[in-house]
C-alpha cells in the first residue's frame, strides 16, 4: 500500500509517517516507481507505536517494541527489551502517584486548616458561616 492509504488505516497523517521513517521506526521501502510503499505488518508496527503514545509512552520509548515486531515477533512486548521499557514507565507512574497523593494530602489538610479558621471566625463573630471577608483593598467584597 501507498502512504496515504497506510497513514488513513493507522489513523495518522502522512507526515507523520515521514517523521517516524526519519527516525528510523518505519521502513522506508520504495516501489519501482520511487513511491513510498508499505505493507499489514507496517501498520501492525504503527498501532503498536500509536497504543503505546496513547498510554503517555514518549516515542523513543517505542523503538523496543518496533524492533520487536520486525524481528518477528508476533507481539511488541515480548522481548526482553519491551518489558524493561514497561517496567521502568511503570516506576516513573508510582513515583507520580505517589507525589500526586502527597500534593492531595497538603491540599486537604489547608482545606481542613482553612474550614476551622472560618468556623472559629464565625463563632467569634456569632455569624454562621463566618463574618464577610474585607477587601484588602478597602470595602467588603462577597
Amino acid at each position: 500500500m501507498r502512504i496515504g492509504e497506510l497513514a488513513t488505516r493507522a489513523g495518522t497523517t502522512t507526515r507523520t509517517l515521514r517523521y517516524y521513517e526519519s527516525r528510523g521506526l518505519l521502513p522506508a521501502r520504495r516501489g519501482s516507481n520511487g513511491y513510498r510503499t508499505y505493507d499489514e505488518d507496517d501498520l501492525k508496527l504503527l498501532r503498536q507505536i500509536r497504543t503505546l503514545q496513547d498510554f503517555g509512552f514518549d516515542l523513543e520509548e517505542t523503538r523496543p517494541f518496533v524492533e520487536c515486531l520486525r524481528a518477528g515477533h508476533p507481539e511488541g512486548d515480548s522481548c526482553p527489551a519491551s518489558l524493561a521499557v514497561y517496567r521502568r514507565k511503570l516506576g516513573e507512574l508510582d513515583a507520580l502517584i505517589g507525589e500526586l497523593q502527597a500534593v492531595r494530602a497538603q491540599v486537604g489538610d489547608q482545606l481542613a486548616r482553612a474550614e476551622l479558621a472560618r468556623d472559629e471566625l464565625a463563632a467569634e463573630a456569632g455569624v454562621p458561616g463566618g463574618p464577610e471577608p474585607v477587601c484588602e483593598l478597602g470595602g467588603q467584597t462577597r
